[in-house]
């Protein structure tokens, strides 16, 4: 039973990383640009991004199977779940997760800046005339990428020999078997929990940043994303104004053939103005042909159509999206103000809460729905994509920045593969963030032990189960700071949150950052989110600027019946002509 069990997990985690391949294989065509498409960029974006998603996915995996050694109804472990078993399941966790995480940061710190290089290096007529061998290409790339090298073996000496947090070491509020675990590993794995710590720290103010901002955004892009006018009808009102435009202008040059002065003054006004009317209208031409799938790829094609069909429900969605946001800030908020008013050893040891002293939804229902697998899977497995796509929102409508300056825009099947790379690392080091977000601020109490539980009953004998039927014995859930005997044999911490909590409390500064950052976080996020209450914002503006010029402000609940027109006539792909009216953008003529 046990192994069946444990089999059926690993097939929902396998099922899961298969739609996440899918899913970021989209992501990946849907935004590169297709006259730019190269092999190599295309292979290790798909590649590094389904192996961060994988990455953040394994943690229900880890909960279920830590979980599934004890009865959580009775409070102590499954007749089967011997400390042999249960260090089994818990060294094939970890040989996961570092598999897992060693691969996130070669890929983030070697492989993909290698790939930027190497395209960066391709000369397109040196090697047509022969001029320029793979090998030549390879050594290009392979001396920008040193640097690279380097870099990640400074982090690993540095976390190999730096000493142990003495603060904590020290600290008596720490002498439980819990904190000692932590505080007892080799070397080995302290320069990895270091390196990781360091990147997570990284990831952390890139999360803050792109996907505070991305996590308002998002509900409002998807109910903006229904047009006013329809690509069809937008190309075909865009033509005739076109057309009308040149036919004028070709009036006016005519009216003034041989005239000795040239136009007058009140011709050339309206000459210029046609002019730069005729700009505008054919760069909404163009967007029109983008709009509409011309000369894109099939997937692209594909994916337009679709996006069109499920219009309506998107609208709905967004409006749920915005109620999921506001849990998530909601239970984010509590957590922090627990942790930071409650926990016992504050800094010391990355503020770990022994349990949630308020009612939290997010962690309630997650540990509520993990009694019965895989109902918690797809609940993370949402959350995560929510998270997710969050983050790619914030990226594209910031774009990627130094300071100030704009190095690369992030645009829907217009991003370069340099930017694209890019973006793939941000991603990454933003999946790492919202491990340390979700398992320690997002749902603590589900991330750390799930729905086990633990009988506050010391039996007589020491090879006695604990026996809750007891007059002066009760069920309590798993705690860290739990001093009774009886929950260390019943209670089996997550892989995850160990490996976390053993990052926060040797290097105690990783933890203080990484915790009161989740609060700058939330801080963007109420400041975006309040802005788009008063002002719908305009993703991409500078894009949109030069397409349009003139973008319409328009409010989120306007134009419901044209949008609909809109939906369907993008999916049949023909314009409703309405003869003595043009409309453009929701305007009348």
């Amino acid at each position: 039973m046990a192994l069946i069990q444990t089999s059926l997990i690993w097939v929902a985690y396998a099922v899961a990383v298969a739609i996440l391949l899918v899913i970021a294989a989209t992501f990946v065509f849907l935004y590169q640009a297709p006259r730019d498409r190269a092999a190599s960029v295309t292979a290790v974006c798909i590649f590094t991004t389904s192996a961060l998603l994988a990455t953040v996915l394994l943690m229900p995996v880890d909960i279920a199977l830590t979980s599934s050694t004890s009865l959580s109804s009775l409070g102590r472990k499954k007749d089967w779940a011997t400390p042999n078993r249960v260090n089994g399941i818990v060294k094939t966790l970890e040989i996961v997760y570092y598999t897992l995480y060693s691969l996130d940061a070669i890929l983030c710190l070697l492989v993909v800046p290698f790939t930027y290089f190497w395209y960066e290096e391709y000369d397109e007529d040196a090697a047509e005339h022969g001029e320029q061998t793979f090998g030549q290409r390879f050594w290009g790339a392979f001396k920008y990428t040193i640097a690279f090298v380097v870099f990640v073996v400074i982090i690993f000496l540095v976390g190999f020999f730096v000493p142990f947090a003495k603060q904590a070491k020290g600290d008596d509020r720490l002498d439980l078997d819990f904190f000692k675990h932590l505080l007892s590993e080799n070397h080995g794995e302290r320069a990895l929990s270091f390196g990781l710590g360091l990147l997570m720290l990284v990831g952390t103010v890139i999360f803050a940043l792109y996907t505070g901002a991305g996590m308002a955004l998002l509900p409002v892009a998807m109910i903006k994303s229904a047009p006013s006018v329809s690509s069809p009808t937008l190309a075909a009102n865009t033509a005739s104004q076109l057309e009308a435009n040149r036919e004028r202008q070709r009036q006016l040059e005519g009216r003034n053939e041989g005239r000795d002065g040239g136009l007058d003054s009140r011709d050339r006004r309206e000459l210029e103005s046609l002019v730069r009317e005729e700009r505008t209208l054919i760069r909404r031409e163009r967007l029109a042909a983008e709009s509409s799938g011309e000369d894109r790829h099939w997937i692209i094609k594909t994916w337009i159509k679709i996006e069109a069909v499920f219009r309506p429900l998107k609208l709905v969605g967004g409006f749920l999206l915005i109620i999921l946001a506001l849990l998530i800030f909601s239970s984010m908020l509590i957590t922090g103000i627990d942790k930071a008013k409650n926990s016992i050893c504050k800094a010391h040891c990355g503020y770990i809460l022994a349990h949630i002293n308020i009612f939290q939804p997010i962690n309630w229902i997650l540990v509520k729905s993990s009694k019965v697998f895989p109902i918690d899977y797809v609940l993370f497995l949402l959350l995560v994509l929510f998270f997710f796509s969050a983050s790619v929102v914030g990226i594209a409508t910031v774009g990627i920045r130094f300071l100030w300056l704009t190095v690369f825009k992030i645009r829907k099947g217009h991003t370069s593969p340099q930017a694209l790379l890019m973006a793939t690392v941000m991603l990454n080091l933003i999946v790492l963030a919202m491990n340390y977000s979700i398992a320690m601020v997002v749902a603590p109490q589900y991330a750390t032990f799930g729905p086990q539980t633990f009988c506050d009953h010391t039996p007589r004998h020491p090879h006695e189960q604990p026996d809750c039927t007891h007059d002066h014995a009760s069920i309590k859930p798993c705690s860290e700071l739990s001093k009774n005997p009886a929950s260390k044999d019943v209670c089996t911490p997550s892989v995850l949150s160990t490996f976390i909590n053993r990052v926060t409390i040797n290097f105690p500064f990783f933890g203080v950052v990484l915790f009161w950052a989740q609060f700058a976080f939330l801080g963007i996020y109420l400041v975006v989110f309040l802005t788009t209450l008063f002002k719908t914002p305009k993703l991409d503006q500078e894009q949109v600027d030069r397409d349009l010029e003139e973008e319409e402000e328009e409010g989120l609940l306007a134009s419901t019946g044209r949008r609909f027109n809109a939906t369907w006539q993008d999916i049949t792909g023909k314009s409703k002509r309405n003869y003595g009216t043009t409309e453009t953008n929701g305007e009348r003529s």
